[in-house]
């Protein structure tokens, strides 16, 4: 039997990219998935609903609860998490997916889009494992998995947008936080980034467009590295802040060809890498 059959995982952002492509990863190998997002009307320019998603992860196998949700509102972090529990009895594991991004400097930030990226990426993470953590401490193989680099405090990487990256930057400083402090209660928590730029929405509308996407690899690759660190036990893995290569390469996974876009080609680094 999978070790993911009727696991339950919280995935915020899960309506489409990334959070949509780990959604039905884990559905694969019989996972329940709660959609958390605020998609219920698609935008032609991101495709997707939190009620598209939910039907995807029922045709790969898993169950699926969509609920809308703006994780800057704890009221309706507080209403998914109670569906969610009142549908599969519990949450075993919270993935933190949802960001909002804007790569502009200091001048050019304006203090909405400053709030903004410290409400969903920041305060929204913070709250959304604060109140599913009576339900992690009793969860089978409990796992936290925030979307956010590896901390690194060169110039380099805090210059070009600083509003963006501390925001970032927080997030793994939270899943850091969380493994020292939740480790005697055997809940794991981990970051995770990919080494590449990923062919999301992000990247087409706002970071290079076509050009970029082909430069990139796909959301599968996070996809199966979330997989792997979820399979795995707080005593094994916990504490990290993880690039999606070197998850797969301690599966004995080198070969990452079949996740480029296009393959063979060359591919773009990451904006934190």
């Amino acid at each position: 039997m999978s070790a993911f059959k009727n696991r339950t995982i919280f995935i915020t952002g899960a309506s489409r990219g990334i959070g949509k492509a780990i959604a039905l990863r884990l559905a694969k190998e019989g996972a329940n998935i709660i959609i958390a997002a605020k998609s219920v009307e698609e935008d032609p320019r991101l495709g997707g609903t939190i009620f598209s998603a939910a039907q995807e992860v029922e045709a790969a196998g898993g169950r699926a609860l969509a609920v809308q949700v703006d994780i800057r509102d704890e009221a309706q972090i507080q209403q998914a998490i109670q569906q969610a529990v009142e549908k599969f009895g519990g949450i075993d594991v919270v993935i933190n997916n949802a960001s909002a991004i804007q790569l502009t400097p200091t001048e050019k930030t304006e203090a909405k889009r400053f709030d903004l990226m410290q409400s969903i990426n920041v305060r929204g993470t913070f709250l959304v494992v604060k109140n599913c953590l009576p339900y992690l401490r009793k969860g089978n193989n409990p796992h936290i998995l925030t979307l956010s680099p590896p901390i690194n405090m060169n110039s380099k990487w805090l210059g070009p947008h600083i509003a963006y990256t501390i925001t970032k930057y927080n997030m793994s400083m939270l899943a850091i936080g969380w493994a020292a402090e939740f480790k005697s209660a055997g809940i794991a928590s981990n970051a995770l980034w990919p080494k590449t730029t990923i062919d999301t929405a992000a990247v087409r509308n706002l970071l290079g467009g076509e050009a970029l996407a082909k430069m990139s690899r796909t959301p599968e690759i996070l996809a199966d590295s979330v997989y792997y660190i979820l399979s795995k036990t707080a005593a094994v893995y916990s504490g990290n802040t993880f690039i999606d290569e070197e998850v797969l390469a301690n599966e004995g996974i080198t070969d990452l060809e079949k996740y480029a876009v296009v393959p063979g080609a060359q591919l773009y680094p990451d904006l934190f890498i």
